[in-house]
């Protein structure tokens, strides 16, 4: 894909907001399953299911099938989550179906077929079959809680693009709830390198646009425009232009997710904290590939994230 056509994108993306707003967003994905037999569950009955529960304007699904409760900001993001869940729960347990925070499905390949058919994901699956087995289960079997944060302007700004690349694999590995091989952050490392930037490349240099700019650039392209080639871009932290999406965490049990934002609001909006944490990570940086690693095998040493 040409950098300049990318560029001016991608300058889009890193534009901030313009207050210092502490917003928070949560998007929650769950595995969907039969309650009687455990089978998936076509997209289309959850969707019948869910019609009334409160949720359904919210409601998204991924390849698999998994669903994905996407919430609007709030200052109360925990209290709307629990509303939302436990009502959207009642309503598919009227159709005889249950949901799941599980970040790996444990059912086998076969019987978790691709749901989503268009073109883009189509080829999505073939491209990355054509780098190895860990692309189809990232698409089709696997779930995270991915949290939504204000990006100020700014210095600060900038530090919060780097103390969230710098964290992330000792806050993945802290709320980790899979490891090994076949877990979901191993999948996501493993399914296409180039696409998914587990490691330095995104905080090299003076300029995060340029440097994102060359990551997206570096990418097979399967898609027609420079915009929808930036829609396949799987980093850790994803920029979206007012508000950083934390990507890089397993689903977590609705009753946990407080304790996930406590802790990211506080390396976001504490501007003492964040500080304290870029001194104390930002000469390891060249080691963040490894780090990476470590966490999605249980390795790292996790008294560094205190």
């Amino acid at each position: 894909m040409n950098p300049k056509e990318l560029h001016p994108l991608v300058a889009e993306l890193f534009a901030r907001g313009r207050r210092r707003s502490v917003r928070v967003a949560v998007e929650q994905e769950f595995l969907v399953a039969d309650a009687t037999t455990g089978a998936a569950v076509p997209i289309e009955r959850v969707r019948r299911a869910a019609a009334g529960a409160i949720a359904a304007p919210y409601l998204g699904f991924e390849p698999g099938g998994q669903l994905e409760l996407s919430l609007p900001c709030t200052l109360d993001p925990v209290t709307q989550l629990h509303t939302m869940v436990d009502d959207l729960t009642h309503h598919l347990a009227a159709d005889h179906l249950t949901i799941y925070a599980l970040p790996v499905d444990p059912r086998p390949e076969h019987e978790v077929p691709l749901q989503l058919t268009s073109p883009r994901y189509v080829a999505m699956h073939r491209h990355f079959d054509s780098i190895g087995p860990a692309g189809r289960r990232m698409m089709r079997r696997t779930a995270s809680t991915q949290i939504c944060l204000d990006w100020w302007p700014g210095a600060a700004g900038l530090e919060q693009w780097r103390v969230l690349n710098l964290a992330g694999p000792y806050l993945a590995a802290r709320f980790a709830r899979s490891f090994g091989p076949h877990g979901r952050l191993t999948t996501w490392l493993d399914a296409d390198p180039a696409r998914t930037g587990f490691d330095d490349r995104l905080l090299g240099g003076g300029d995060p646009i340029a440097a994102y700019t060359a990551f997206a650039a570096g990418a097979a392209a399967f898609t027609d425009t420079p915009a929808e080639h930036l829609t396949t871009m799987f980093p850790p932290v994803r920029p979206r232009s007012s508000y950083l999406e934390v990507r890089f965490l397993d689903a977590q049990e609705p009753s946990t997710i407080g304790r996930v934002i406590t802790e990211l609001t506080s390396l976001m909006y504490d501007d003492a904290n964040r500080r304290n944490v870029l001194r104390a990570l930002e000469p390891g940086r060249a080691q963040l590939a490894e780090q990476w690693r470590a966490a999605a095998a249980g390795e790292l040493q996790l008294e560094l994230v205190a």
